[in-house]
């Protein structure tokens, strides 16, 4: 039988509608990227229940008054700019000013948000001095759009500097990949002492990053003298990823580099990311179509048989999604191998609903362009 993937990603696509019933008063950046999905689903598609889902969301999140609900400034995390990313949609379709004062309040955030010495944005207030490979996909394209739309131009500059020094300072000169984070203290236990770095690649850590830059490109100028720099960097992203794709299973595992090694599994956000970079990069120009379509359309059609079931109810469900990790904290988390690969596991979490259904609708676009 043949693999009809658009079909499952609709399918998918419509459960997850069904299904999504964001909390009241939460802002959170698992929602923007879901709501990204719907986003893309509506305009592929042309169905407007998926932008009547946003609409329904957005007059949750965001008072009369333009505040946003549960949003809190002074923690400067940059997981909650994601959400501001659906503000674009909304603001667009109903011209409610209350989505441009939302807007605006999110890009005061960066403009405060504390720095490195080069002028890197932490991850978090609560994380100083450190730089976190998935900050790059929570406001880089977001503070991208913004300057598209509003301005002013001189920020791109900036923008692409956070681009800059998160790969400088996360790359990894063998193997290309990118260590999940960076400490420019060096005070951290998870830290090199003499590079700052954490000790592994995650999946999903490479996977924001990937998506940060794909994304980018939609609002950076074709006549910014830092796109090229971007593209090149994108370039040397997919050739180390390209490397340690799984060539038993076509998917990517959760520690990157290393495959079968105890413990070590098939990760199934992380996976979907790289796909939708790499379609993504192929349909706009950026990578070349081979051999990264081939990839893209094995990776994905992997994840499709491997981790999608019929569940329960009789509904398409997505499986073996990392639920959740990070660094530092209370309790600690050190990024060792065996941290990365003891987080448990989720079906139908948003980060892996999300990125797969944007991975196929890139697909598809591709397909029928």
């Amino acid at each position: 039988m043949s693999f009809d993937g658009s079909t499952l990603t609709r399918k998918l696509c419509d459960v997850a509608l069904l299904r999504y019933l964001p909390q009241k008063g939460r802002w959170h950046y698992e929602d923007g990227l879901m709501l990204k999905a719907f986003e893309a689903a509506c305009r592929h598609w042309g169905d407007r229940r998926f932008s009547d889902a946003i609409h329904t969301w957005g007059e949750a999140a965001i008072r009369p008054d333009g505040s946003i609900v549960s949003y809190r400034r002074e923690e400067y995390n940059l997981d909650q700019i994601n959400p501001g990313k659906a503000l674009f949609f909304l603001f667009d379709e109903s011209g409610d000013p209350r989505y441009r004062v939302a807007l605006k309040s999110l890009r005061e955030q960066l403009a405060r948000q504390p720095r490195t010495d080069a002028g890197g944005f932490w991850h978090k207030n609560m994380y100083p001095h450190q730089m976190w490979l998935d900050g790059l996909y929570m406001q880089g394209p977001f503070y991208a759009e913004y300057a598209a739309r509003f301005g002013p131009a001189e920020d791109f500059a900036d923008i692409v500097k956070q681009y800059e020094l998160a790969e400088s300072n996360t790359r990894d000169g063998i193997t290309g990949l990118l260590h999940h984070a960076w400490d420019e203290s060096r005070t951290q236990a998870w830290a090199d002492s003499r590079t700052g770095r954490s000790p592994h690649f995650w999946s999903r850590a490479m996977g924001w990053y990937g998506m940060a830059l794909v994304d980018l490109l939609d609002f950076l100028p074709e006549s910014h003298r830092g796109r090229a720099g971007i593209i090149n960097t994108l370039t040397r992203y997919a050739d180390a990823l390209r490397v340690v794709q799984d060539r038993a299973s076509d998917m990517w595992f959760q520690v990157l580099d290393q495959g079968i090694r105890e413990g070590n599994y098939l990760e199934t956000s992380g996976s979907a990311m790289f796909v939708y970079t790499f379609a993504k990069a192929v349909r706009r120009g950026y990578l070349p179509t081979e051999p990264y379509l081939t990839i893209s359309k094995a990776g994905f059609r992997s994840i499709s048989e491997r981790m999608i079931s019929t569940d329960s109810d009789g509904f398409p469900s997505l499986a073996g999604i990392c639920s959740v990790a990070g660094l530092g904290g209370n309790p600690y988390r050190d990024g060792s191998f065996q941290y990365y690969v003891s987080e448990p596991q989720a079906a139908d979490d948003y980060k892996g609903l999300g990125p797969y259904i944007l991975a196929g609708i890139e697909l598809d676009r591709i397909n029928h362009d």
